[in-house]
Order: C-alpha cells, then sequence, then structure tokens
C-alpha cells in the first residue's frame, strides 16, 4: 500500500490553547508527512509493497528498521490526529469503555495517574499507551515508533511523548502536555470505537 498523510479532522488552531496551531503544523505537515514519505520510499520494491500499514508494522519489527520506523510512526500518527478532538478529555466516559477501566485499571483517577507516569517514565522519543491485550485494558509504554501490535496488544489510545508532539508549547514540561491531554484533548468516543472493535 502507498502511504498518504490524511487530513487534520479539525482546523490547525483547533486545539488551543493546549496544543497550538504551530506544533500542528510541524508536527501533522512536516513530521508526519516525513514517515509518509520515507515509508513509501522504504517499502519500494520489497515484501511489504501490498500489505496493509497493520502487517507491515508487525512483519518489519525487527526485520527492517528503515520500513518499520516510518510505518509505525504513520500508523501511530494516523491514530494520534483522531485521539484528540477540541473540547476533549476530562472524565465523562462512554459507559462501556469506563466500566472497563474501572474494572482492569482501578478507576478513572488510577488510570489518569498511570498513564500519565508511563509517559513521563518513557526515557527518550516514545508512546504511552491504553491497550486491549487477552481481553484486558493494560497501560504501557514503548520507545520511538513502536506500538502495541508488536507486542500482540491492540492499542485504544496513544499520546505522542516525542519532543516535537510539545516543545514549542511546553518546552521541557512533559508533565503538563500529559495532563492537558488527558483533562483537554482526548476523544473518548473515538477510543470507544477502538475498543469495541478490539
Amino acid at each position: 500500500m502507498t502511504f498518504t498523510l490524511p487530513p487534520l479532522p479539525y482546523a490547525h488552531d483547533a486545539l488551543g490553547p493546549h496544543m497550538s496551531k504551530e506544533t500542528l503544523e510541524y508536527h501533522h505537515d512536516k513530521h508526519h508527512q516525513a514517515y509518509v514519505t520515507n515509508g513509501n520510499n522504504a517499502i519500494k520494491g520489497t515484501e511489504f509493497e501490498n500489505m496493509s500499514l497493520e502487517e507491515i508494522v508487525k512483519k518489519s519489527h525487527g526485520k527492517n528498521a528503515a520500513v518499520f520506523n516510518n510505518a509505525g510512526q504513520h500508523y501511530n500518527h494516523n491514530h494520534f490526529w483522531k485521539w484528540m478532538k477540541p473540547n476533549g478529555g476530562g472524565n465523562k466516559l462512554p459507559g462501556r469503555l469506563e466500566k472497563k477501566i474501572n474494572e482492569d485499571l482501578g478507576g478513572f483517577e488510577k488510570f489518569k495517574a498511570d498513564f500519565q507516569a508511563a509517559g513521563v517514565g518513557q526515557f527518550g522519543s516514545g508512546w504511552c499507551w491504553l491497550q486491549v491485550k487477552n481481553g484486558k485494558l493494560e497501560i504501557s509504554k514503548t520507545p520511538n515508533g513502536e506500538n502495541p501490535l508488536v507486542h500482540g496488544a491492540t492499542p485504544i489510545l496513544g499520546c505522542d511523548v516525542w519532543e516535537h508532539s510539545y516543545y514549542i508549547d511546553y518546552r521541557n514540561r512533559r508533565p503538563d502536555y500529559l495532563k492537558a491531554f488527558v483533562e483537554n484533548l482526548v476523544n473518548w468516543e473515538y477510543v470507544e470505537s477502538l475498543f469495541d472493535k478490539a
């Protein structure tokens, strides 16, 4: 498959003041575009050329770093834009998802603390995740462009903790960025739609 840059599901300035227009112009228009361009170049003439994005991510892991890094980041970012919305976040979760967070993760406040801690504790670049594995919700973190797909899990929420995702707005205050993400940006309806499929 050919990678293409999806349009943002909202205007570049729609997530302010929690994520600025400038951040989205750099992060979406430049960084994500680079993963698309480099990924397309990396899969040309390889066994990965005709696979779905998920297959490419799973099958290139540990085998072809150039393909994996760009495909992984393309997959992650395709969801990342949809994991956010204007006036998102907060603790008003769809019912089934809320019930599962209470059952598996000890309630919303504990989820929030643990999810943010995973993002803060990811050394260097990477992601923190809410994932489904063996029917249970878990929190995890991965380095660089890696994601739960390569560990037998399905990601239903992820937060990008590469510096380019927050440095313009938060400088080195990664904890503040993660707090703003959970409290003001998460699109819980999209998270629930992925949870239902997982």
